[in-house]
């Protein structure tokens, strides 16, 4: 059977020199790549190639004048193709720059193909100039429809912390401090070296290496990937969120307090919560609304609040059976015997972070002893500062 492997990210030399590699190491590998860019012109310009060069190319026709929704369209029917020739072992999904690939991996394996890796390429010395970047997609023509709203930073963010491997490019511009804060972001991941590109002999063919010299790059794309741990991973209410870390001048700061926020002195701190850090997400609750379970999710100076759905503690005993096993065993370690699983849990990460000035900011964001004496009733009494931001 077809093994996929996607690879995506921002960083398209990244990208593309790990995908070189990946051709160049793995025997029976092609390259599928739907290039986004035409999408102007009404259509989304597929190819495929392997170590020698082009295979194949064609067009895929916008749908509902969305070049990623003609991409989900065309992907499937392309790799069950590449799958029934029966001669290739790996297909390479290389994104185009702003796709992410959450949505690639769930696509392909609801398809009933088998996703073996996703990969996330990264030079570590933009990491920050990308995490610090508001501006819209479309600023930069890196949007993957006329309705995208996403932001570069916000964007590269997913597609960072989705991939449980990232090849890291050895860029001489990073130094220790973009490292620290590509693991700070995100530890638990696995990063190999993209390293040299195999050269091309005098006809331009890049040939394999020997399947003895694969290196980490290589093995990781073939070493299976589960799509639903993945997205378990990213929900608010489980997600393996980083550690506490002061390294090479990047801190990250783990805030964790069961007390609910007062919502109009939280609304009114946002801008100067959002903009202490490069990067920061997590869950929290705010007094007027204690059943829910809010997302938080900042970066580039943006901040993104959303609701997850109600906090296990709201939900009736019979009701328990529908939630998911991995949401159960995360409210288990973190319950409280007062307020269940409902706390704030945020996480900052950032170069420069000032945690003690973050610390008291966040603190006083919170019920006062007296607001919070006061119970439940009159917490939902708080004016709703937040119904703008989640729509209400």
């Amino acid at each position: 059977m077809l093994s996929v492997v996607i690879v995506g990210g921002l960083h398209a030399d990244a990208r593309k020199a790990a995908v070189e590699r990946l051709l160049a190491e793995v025997p029976g590998s092609v390259v599928l790549h739907h290039d986004l860019a035409t999408a102007a012109a009404g259509t989304v310009v597929r190819t495929i190639r392997d170590a020698a060069g082009l295979i194949d190319a064609g067009e895929a026709p916008l749908v509902n004048d969305c070049a990623c929704c003609a991409l989900r369209e065309d992907l499937v029917p392309e790799l069950r193709r590449l799958d029934a020739a029966g001669s290739l072992r790996l297909a390479v999904v290389e994104l185009w720059d702003s796709v992410e690939p959450k949505a690639m991996a769930e696509v392909v394996t609801a398809g009933g193909l088998t996703v073996t890796g996703v990969i996330t390429a990264v030079d570590p010395a933009l990491v920050l100039p990308y995490l610090g970047n508001g501006d819209d997609l479309a600023e930069g023509g890196l949007a993957a429809a006329a309705t995208d709203q996403r932001t570069v930073a916000d964007t590269f963010a997913r597609q960072l912390e989705y991939a449980p491997v990232l090849a890291v490019l050895d860029s001489p511009e990073a130094d220790e401090e973009d490292r620290e804060l590509l693991a700070q972001l995100h530890p638990t991941a696995c990063q190999v070296p993209i390293g040299d590109i195999p050269p091309t002999d005098p006809a331009g063919t890049r040939h394999p290496v020997r399947q003895s010299a694969q290196s980490p790059l290589a093995r990781a794309a073939l070493a299976g990937f589960d799509v639903e741990s993945a997205a378990a991973a990213q929900h608010p209410a489980c997600a393996l969120l980083p550690a506490d870390a002061d390294a090479h001048g990047v801190c990250t700061l783990v805030w964790h307090r069961r007390r609910p926020f007062h919502p109009e002195r939280l609304y009114e701190a946002l801008e100067d919560i959002t903009c202490a850090a490069a990067r920061s997400r997590g869950r929290f609750w705010l007094a007027d609304r204690p059943d829910v379970l809010l997302h938080w999710d900042a970066a580039g100076g943006a901040l993104c609040v959303e609701s997850a759905g109600p906090w296990l503690a709201s939900l009736p005993d019979a009701a328990w059976d529908m939630v998911p096993p991995v949401r159960r065993a995360a409210a288990a370690m973190d319950w409280h015997p007062e307020h269940g699983d409902c706390c704030q849990h945020l996480v900052f990460t950032s170069p420069g972070l000032d945690r003690d000035g973050l610390e008291r900011l966040l603190e006083s964001c919170l019920l006062t002893d007296t607001e919070y004496a006061a119970g439940r009733d009159a917490w939902k009494r708080l004016p709703p500062a937040f119904d703008t931001l989640l729509e209400v």
